[in-house]
């Protein structure tokens, strides 16, 4: 097992595929013309499928791929199938678009589930915050997920004054619908412009639903991130990931590998270590794993107050989320 200077045990690993993307949030990449990383900088297939196997004999048994976007990567599919062939349960973030292409593959890799990013219902709206026109598809491909028994989540950063305003039509989603619509506190990362009156709180987020809705939370496991609330009558769910306001550090078990290689032991950790390079050059990395998940920080990579509002943005070393991986 993987484990850190306080005892906390890593199962789950999160593997960006790329930091390209066909959309533009705001929130995620820094600025409309970005600079994408060349493809030989970026783990290869078999270098993607060499790390995954060499982690899971270390006791990761979750893998999630996330981007920029994964599905915008030309072999995507290739490393998909290999992955669905390890005793994990795969899953993978994504915008949505391109699920109809990848839907075959999806299915034949056994997916655990797949969470769809969309953080508004609004179609001007959407165009608003991801600078492109992609909502019809992406509503359609939520859809053909529903239709196809595949387990969907839908992820929506909240932003104050941005779509705060439609948390209660997301809710409005899991009367009918299987879903679990997963609510996100508004995190810093370099180059969004982020400000801690901006956030909308897990306190806030509830006292907004429960002007229509009486819920009941579902109990949490050590692991979990998410904080998830039942409504009676409702096929579906909803969760909040209250990162700023309510940390879940103490029970955290998950780690990132970035697209070109590097492993990050927390979302906002300062220190990355490149496992590509002494890959590439033959050398035995388990031991490079192991130190960089031992130094992994108590709480939010050291580098948050405790209080959010207190946080410093200018101070924070880190990548923009789209680098980092989603």
């Amino acid at each position: 097992m993987l484990i850190d200077q306080f005892g906390r045990s890593h199962n789950y690993l999160r593997i960006s595929l790329t930091d390209n993307c066909n959309l533009r949030c705001f929130y995620c990449m820094p600025e409309e013309n970005y600079n994408f990383t060349p493809h030989s900088k970026l783990m290869q297939a078999d270098e993607i499928g060499a790390l995954a196997k060499l982690f899971v004999r270390q006791g990761i048994d979750k893998i999630r791929l996330t981007g920029g976007e994964p599905f915008v990567r030309k072999d995507a599919a290739d490393i998909i199938r290999n992955l669905g062939k390890l005793p994990v349960q795969l899953t993978c973030t994504t915008n949505g678009i391109r699920i109809d292409d990848f839907l075959p593959e999806i299915l034949r890799s056994n997916f655990n589930s797949i969470n769809i990013s969309l953080d508004t219902l609004k179609k001007d709206r959407f165009q608003k915050i991801t600078r492109r026109d992609y909502y019809d598809r992406v509503v359609r491909n939520i859809r053909l997920l529903l239709e196809n028994n595949i387990k969907t989540k839908i992820n929506v950063v909240l932003m104050q004054g941005i779509n705060d305003d439609e948390i209660c039509d997301f809710i409005a989603l899991t009367k009918t619908e299987p879903l679990e619509v997963r609510f996100i506190e508004y995190m810093p990362f370099s180059g969004n412009r982020w400000s801690s009156d901006q956030v909308m709180t897990q306190k806030k987020i509830l006292e907004t639903i429960a002007t229509k809705y009486t819920f009941e939370a579902i109990p949490m496991g050590i692991h979990d991130t998410a904080k998830l609330f039942s409504i009676n009558g409702h096929r579906g769910s909803f969760a909040i990931i209250s990162t700023m306001s309510e940390p879940f550090c103490s029970g955290c078990n998950r780690i990132r590998l970035t697209a070109d290689g590097k492993l990050k032991n927390c979302l906002f950790s300062k220190k990355e270590t490149d496992l590509l390079t002494p890959l590439r050059q033959g050398k035995d990395i388990l031991p490079i794993i192991e130190s960089a998940i031992w130094s992994k920080a108590k709480r939010q990579g050291g580098q948050l107050d405790e209080k959010f509002e207190m946080i410093d943005t200018a101070a924070i070393q880190n990548r923009s989320m789209i680098n980092i991986g989603g």
